[in-house]
């Protein structure tokens, strides 16, 4: 990747280096950065979520899971140049796909609604992407991550679950259902999703890896939900990432057999009887 971060520059709009945003008083940044929160029935969390938002992101893409509360009116008003887009269908999964065909910026951050996640932290996934790394994965369990939402049950399923995928994958995560992420545009190119619910966090964090892209995983601390009641359902949705993961190691085995198979030149029409 050519973007990197730079010194801050002033808004003079003649001035050569007039493209980046300031990040902070000595960094800046080039590559325009989405953010997109799928959200149903957040209202009393938006203003939480925005407030952490950096400055200097281009756009905030909100999928609004046909809320029945004032999601939008509050989005609106917290940002009034703010993208909502409307979900047709229903999960996680499809509200982000939604999200990220509606991004024009080069760099994609996904954010949860329920105010969990520090949007400050947004600085350290894109430091990672401009500096070589194609797909920047957040992580509770990496030295400096943390979480506030997980039981012990949750911390013992995402731990056997992360386990499983680093084997059969080749991966080395040490958080594996997390939905704070950041990766350039055009990943999506070669990752292909086309799952509705929770388990994209997983599906993505192994295409990824069989995509053969460079991922690193930034420390991250994740927050005790500020209002409502979340969705998340340990068992129900443990077992849809489990068939997540035995489904992609099956299409590996599939990939691979192909690949390995001999290939079969047909040398032209025969000429003579054929029996």
């Amino acid at each position: 990747m050519s973007s990197v971060l730079h010194p801050a520059v002033t808004d003079d709009a003649s001035s050569p280096a007039g493209k980046y945003r300031p990040v902070s008083s000595h960094l800046a940044i080039a590559p325009p950065v989405s953010v997109v929160i799928p959200a149903m029935n957040e209202a009393e969390n938006l203003p939480y979520v925005f407030k952490t938002l950096p400055d200097w992101i281009h756009e905030v893409i909100l999928v609004d899971g046909n809320s029945t509360d004032d999601t939008v009116a509050v989005a609106r008003e917290l940002r009034p140049d703010v993208k909502v887009v409307e979900q047709r269908g229903k999960g996680k999964g499809d509200a982000l796909i939604t999200g990220f065909e509606a991004c024009t910026g080069d760099i994609i951050v996904m954010v949860d609604a329920d105010g969990s996640a520090d949007g400050q932290e947004i600085l350290s996934y894109v430091s990672a992407l401009v500096s070589g790394a194609d797909f920047a994965k957040g992580s509770r369990f990496a030295n400096g991550g943390g979480t506030d939402d997980m039981t012990f049950i949750r911390k013992l399923g995402n731990r056997a679950l992360c386990a499983v995928v680093n084997q059969k994958f080749g991966a080395r995560y040490t958080d594996l259902c997390y939905g704070y992420n950041a990766f350039w545009r055009h990943c999506l190119d070669k990752i292909d999703l086309d799952c509705t619910g929770f388990e994209v966090e997983t599906l993505m964090n192994i295409r990824v890896v069989k995509a053969g892209l460079k991922v690193q995983e930034i420390p991250s601390h994740e927050y005790l939900r500020i209002h409502g009641v979340s969705n998340l359902r340990a068992v129900r949705d443990g077992l849809r990432v489990l068939r997540v993961i035995v489904g992609e190691r099956s299409n590996r085995r599939a990939l691979r057999s192909r690949t390995h198979s001999p290939t079969l030149v047909s040398a032209g029409p025969a000429r003579g009887k054929v029996s």
